[in-house]
């Protein structure tokens, strides 16, 4: 051998070597990170505290964990969520928690989350009120929905150079007719019910008219009661917070211009601080911490671990499993609902001795059919077997949502809970036109009329079309008869409430279709009655994650930033984009047949 290559023989080991070694590192500082973590003791809460309540980006029902890949592609920048529980389960604890004085406010972090969720946590906080102890809150700026949350409380600041943006309630989608007439490419859709609007997308270049008169209504309902929430915490007149809303430049013009003055002029605030200004109000409100630097606190992340390490353990347990995502067939991705999954966890619980009650937490606006079934089948044995099943609302519960939610002894939704949508759908596309333009032909033989038939390359046959649509009427027959079931509602009076059409929550309960108006502690708690238990453990089962899973997740959340960033409107509409067609390609029903609603809850 030369000694070239016994040089490249000697590089090959030691390349080899250090390979190894980083390696055996790596693993050492896994090893090392999962023993601190477990380790590492409950943080203790400190007397006479304020609970900082500091929402980071989305508030979710349930973590997901951030794609690996995805990390990669978005420049390494975590997707800040919030779960709702815990932020829930601290307010109620402090509220008979004589070591905390107060609640602070920080929606700086908060991003887009849905008006249910806030109004859900808005009743904890004024519940939290109802003890005599106040809440706090400031913003460099407001957001919608940064200040609906932050409203509830007693003192509102803002930054001098901050604002308060109120514009109510929309939806606009896009329509890609026109680009697909262009392409050539045509998109059969078979459906039942006239507000069913899912597809309308790709056979229209605009709102149908059946959209358009349900949407008002239901963005109008919504807006009604997010307009008078705020306007009684604020104590303001509704016309004057309207004005706010539908004159602001007028509001502005008042105010010469400056954005913080015109939202306290207007009541929306009482007073304009600076980060340093606001700390020192809140030292002599609640005290200095032990270096003087800042007021005494406790993040809700730290206070809700420190009461939960505290909590004894009871025998008897109401398990809680969340329904977050569209609806798929198969196994959990993250970011669906997999229909085997949850079923598997439906399952678990019903045969675990110690689960008493079961409560389906659910936030999905539908998707497969298939799996829909899949999972009101197992909520149904469960029932059989005599443990209750109780199903609880979250932003969004409708189409397929609803479907699964039929499952359940009772159903529970908030007044700003997206229901119903009790309709079916089928669309399938073809792109014969546009393989044709580009020169591509497709040939074969089959010995059956159907056989491939659902290949996109060629026209759709008229038996295939015709084959589709009666499976669709049977599936909306279907629905209507297991809606029916549930409800005890004949089917005749099921029909005229569902045709694929949304309702609010508290609509919904008018309508028969939701037995109660409350949140998702009020649902346990209905779980616990029809159980006939008194001390039970509130258990949120999540589905199983592999330790390097949970660790990637815990290095993120270390490294999530204190705020989150605020994205630009072009981002929002490339996101959008990529949401939609990733939504897409999810859907995997075996019959390609879905129970899903265009509906996103504001």
């Amino acid at each position: 051998m030369g000694s070239v290559g016994r040089f490249l023989a000697g590089l090959g080991r030691a390349i080899d070597l250090v390979r190894r070694v980083l390696i055996n590192l790596v693993f050492v500082a896994i090893v090392a990170v999962i023993v601190v973590v477990a380790l590492r003791p409950a943080p203790g809460v400190p007397d006479g505290a304020a609970l900082l309540v500091r929402p980071m980006g989305t508030i979710v029902e349930q973590m997901t964990l951030d794609d690996p890949l995805g990390l990669v592609r978005s420049g390494g920048v975590p997707v800040a969520r919030t779960p709702l529980r815990d932020l829930l389960e601290a307010i109620q604890a402090a509220r008979e928690d004589s070591r905390i004085k107060a609640i602070v406010i920080d929606t700086d972090g908060m991003g887009s989350s849905g008006l249910s969720k806030l109004a859900e946590l808005r009743d904890a906080l004024v519940a939290f009120k109802t003890t005599g102890k106040p809440v706090f809150a400031r913003g460099e700026r407001f957001t919608q929905a940064q200040y609906y949350l932050a409203s509830v409380a007693d003192v509102v600041h803002v930054a001098p150079d901050g604002f308060v943006l109120l514009t109510g309630l929309a939806r606009y989608s896009n329509y890609y007719k026109g680009a697909l007439d262009k392409l050539g490419v045509k998109v059969h859709v078979f459906r039942v019910g006239e507000y069913k609007s899912f597809a309308e997308p790709f056979t229209r270049s605009d709102m149908s008219d059946e959209d358009r008169a349900a949407t008002r209504d239901l963005l109008q309902g919504l807006w009604d009661g997010m307009r008078s929430g705020v306007a009684g915490s604020r104590k303001l007149a509704p016309e004057k917070l309207e004005r706010y809303v539908s004159d602001y430049p007028g509001v502005l013009a008042d105010a010469a211009g400056d954005p913080a003055k015109a939202a306290q002029d207007s009541g929306l605030v009482d007073g304009m601080s600076q980060r340093d200004e606001w700390r020192d109000m809140l030292k002599s409100r609640v005290g200095s911490a032990d270096d003087g630097k800042d007021y005494r606190h406790i993040e809700a992340s730290d206070y809700i671990a420190a009461v939960r390490a505290a909590r004894p353990h009871e025998s008897d347990r109401i398990a809680v499993l969340v329904a977050q995502g569209a609806i798929v067939d198969g196994g959990n991705d993250g970011e669906s609902v997999g229909g085997d999954s949850l079923a598997d966890e439906i399952r678990a619980a019903r045969e675990d001795g110690h689960v008493k009650a079961v409560v389906l937490r659910i936030d999905s606006p539908g998707g497969s059919a298939w799996a829909s079934e899949v999972i009101r089948r197992e909520l149904e044995l469960t029932r059989r077997a005599g443990k209750p099943v109780v199903a609880s609302m979250s932003s969004v519960a409708a189409s397929g949502g609803y479907w699964v939610a039929a499952g359940a002894d009772e159903i529970w939704a908030r007044p700003e809970t997206l229901t119903g949508s009790i309709g079916v759908f089928a669309l399938f596309p073809e792109l014969a036109e546009p393989l044709d333009k580009l020169g591509v032909t497709t040939d074969g033989v089959s010995t059956g009329p159907l056989a491939g038939a659902l290949d996109p390359r060629r026209p759709l046959d008229p038996g295939l079309a015709k084959a589709i649509q009666l499976g669709v009427d049977h599936s909306y027959q279907r629905f209507l008869q297991t809606v029916s079931n549930a409800r005890s509602m004949p089917v005749a009076d099921v029909d005229p409430i569902a045709r694929g059409r949304v309702w609010t929550g508290e609509t919904a309960s008018k309508l028969g279709l939701v037995d109660h108006l409350g949140g998702v502690d009020g649902a346990i708690a209905s779980a616990a009655k029809r159980a006939g238990i008194e001390h039970y453990e509130t258990v949120w089962q999540t589905p199983e994650i592999h330790p390097l899973q949970l660790l990637m997740r815990r290095l993120i959340d270390a490294a999530m930033p204190a705020s989150a960033a605020v994205d630009s409107p072009l981002q929002r509409v490339f996101s959008g984009l990529r949401a939609e067609a990733a939504e897409l390609l999810r859907w995997n029903d075996p019959q390609h047949i879905y129970l899903h609603c265009l509906c996103e809850a504001p």
